[in-house]
């Protein structure tokens, strides 16, 4: 699964740190996922939406070929 996390959090001009502290989570994480090397869980993917101001469907991008 691809996403737009470091898109949409540079366009808010957020860091990688200032997203996971309104998730929660460490800055690890955020760059982990934002890598494709960790799909977060629901709860977090619905937390990094409402951090990005965006949907999960937006934020997420389905990719059959993966």
């Amino acid at each position: 699964m691809k996403n737009r996390i470091h898109e949409l959090r540079k366009s808010l001009k957020l860091s990688q740190q200032e997203v996971a502290e309104l998730c929660h989570v460490s800055r690890q994480t955020i760059n982990a996922i934002e890598n494709n090397k960790y799909d977060p869980s629901l709860s977090l993917a619905f937390d990094l939406a409402k951090a990005l101001h965006t949907t999960v469907d937006t934020l997420f991008i389905y990719d059959e070929t993966l």
